[in-house]
């Protein structure tokens, strides 16, 4: 894929403008709105875009930060899964400090907002105590938001224990949205003001981009990625009337910025030196981008996988109507369709050759387009899954290997076959993903040939694939994993409501 973001340009630039903020206070507190860590929104719309820029940013200052972690008691309660990766939000916050302490940042502590006595969320704690990891408690704020004089006093923010802190930039970050990251900021400042500490608060914003047009399908592409925060891109009437120049944001930001100048106003005593909702952030990426048209084309196709990841989620009833009815309005509002995603049709294509064969049944099939542009496929059996079949193929096509030529050994097949429905208690005979993978490493041990095919999986990175069925969640992490940018068509292959098919 051609490059549309310089990752350079835009670190050097993000890290100069947020030292610019810290030299203004004793001490920053910095929002980072999204994904800390594997920002693969970021790197599918922007092409180019280190996955993990902000945190390798962060290394750059690591001296000069410490971080904290919020999150909502009541998602911990609620068992609430990370979408891209189907982990739980307690196992993201432990998956989150190992990768911090990989890159030698200071984790200060994780917070649980909104606390109410949740029995997992105290389990949860515990856990984090006996592994050494500080743990703290806010309640919600009393007279939020619209009371002030309530919110800045011992009864509001005052009410919440004070995190101590000892360097000039605090993180705040948190596994997802609505964990309480604001409040926790507005709350050390006021602590910190009290305690006679000329403390700062800024977010680390990475989308809407302000500095590009409101209606540029990056943004567009924002918008579908939070169709189910109901998150709007608009104008910043704010920052029109403060400047006279036009920057983009959208609607939580505009209807909360009044309240929080307010409520900075009321801790510091003095006018806030922010005009704008753009003001308070530090957000610089719009500089990084090198080739527009590149990041539009990518910016659309994003817009189609979440159109159809959409989909999928209200099949499966993990998201609603409007929220699905949101990504197609916004499909329409770019003139986009489902056959705009190259893969798609090939796919479909495929599935119906299969239907007008005349089989009983009809498989679910897969299409991949590979860095030269070939089209690979695949489709379900009694052996394996779809997504199996097509990455055997693929990887078969990348290494110069016959379709004729068996990569698989019958004497290695038939124990795992035997283990996972006799053994088991698999109803599904069919090998998925990750099976059929560790099937081909260990025919790699004697088999040249495999060794050859296995080597190719990394050549996958970034390629398109659809399917004509929904996936199984573990084939679906292992091609995440692979790097694959999946997506589905929303219909189930069977009836089947428990066992996979």
């Amino acid at each position: 894929m051609k490059k549309g973001f310089d990752h350079e340009k835009y670190l050097q630039e993000q890290s100069k403008f947020i030292l610019e903020r810290v030299n203004k206070y004793d001490k920053l507190y910095l929002e980072f709105g999204g994904k800390l860590m594997y920002d693969l929104h970021a790197k599918r719309v922007l092409p180019g875009y280190d996955e993990n820029a902000k945190i390798k940013l962060l290394h750059q200052l690591k001296d000069k930060l410490e971080i904290i972690i919020c999150v909502y008691a009541g998602d911990i309660e609620r068992n609430k899964v990370r979408g891209d990766f189907g982990t739980t939000y307690d196992m993201e916050v432990m998956r989150l400090i190992d990768d911090l302490r990989a890159y030698e940042l200071d984790v200060n502590s994780v917070v649980l907002t909104r606390f109410e006595g949740q029995a997992s969320a105290k389990a949860f704690m515990t856990k984090l105590e006996r592994r050494g990891i500080k743990t703290y408690t806010h309640a919600s704020t009393k007279g939020y938001p619209t009371d002030v004089d309530t919110i800045v006093s011992d009864e509001g923010y005052g009410a919440n224990p004070y995190i101590e802190t000892t360097k000039p930039i605090v993180v705040v970050t948190a596994p997802g949205p609505g964990s309480g990251k604001l409040a926790t900021c507005l709350g050390q400042l006021y602590h910190e003001f009290r305690r006679g500490k000329m403390a700062g608060y800024s977010k680390f914003e990475t989308f809407p981009v302000w500095n590009v047009p409101l209606k540029h399908p990056l943004n567009m592409a924002y918008e579908a990625a939070t169709a189910d925060l109901k998150d709007v891109n608009m104008m910043d009437s704010f920052h029109f009337d403060a400047y006279g120049e036009t920057a983009v944001n959208y609607n939580r930001d505009m209807e909360m910025f009044p309240v929080i100048r307010r409520i900075i106003e009321k801790i510091t005593g003095n006018d806030s030196i922010y005009k704008s909702p753009t003001d308070m952030g530090v957000n610089r990426v719009g500089f990084g981008i090198v080739d527009d048209e590149v990041v539009r084309q990518a910016s659309r196709q994003e817009i189609i996988r979440r159109y159809f990841k959409t989909a999928c989620e209200y099949k499966k009833g993990n998201t609603d109507a409007e929220t699905c009815n949101r990504c197609k309005l916004l499909m329409d509002e770019m003139g986009l369709k489902e056959s705009d995603r190259a893969v798609v049709p090939f796919a479909r294509s495929y599935a119906e050759k299969h239907v007008q064969a005349g089989e009983n049944k009809v498989p679910a099939c897969m299409a991949m387009e590979l860095a030269d542009g070939t089209v690979i496929t695949g489709k379900s059996s009694a052996l394996m899954s779809c997504s199996s079949a097509m990455l055997l193929n693929a990887v078969k096509h990348l290494a110069g290997i016959s379709d004729k030529m068996h990569l698989l050994s019958p004497v290695v097949l038939e124990p795992i076959t035997h283990l996972k429905t006799q053994v088991l208690g698999d109803k599904n005979e069919a090998l998925n993903t990750e099976e059929i993978l560790t099937a081909l490493s260990i025919c790699a041990a004697t088999n040249p040939m495999a060794q050859v095919a296995l080597d190719k999986l990394q050549d996958l990175k970034g390629c398109q694939a659809h399917c004509t069925a929904i996936l199984p969640a573990a084939d679906e992490q292992i091609l995440r994993k692979l790097g694959i940018d999946v997506t589905c068509d929303a219909r189930f292959t069977s009836r089947n409501l428990y066992y996979g098919d």
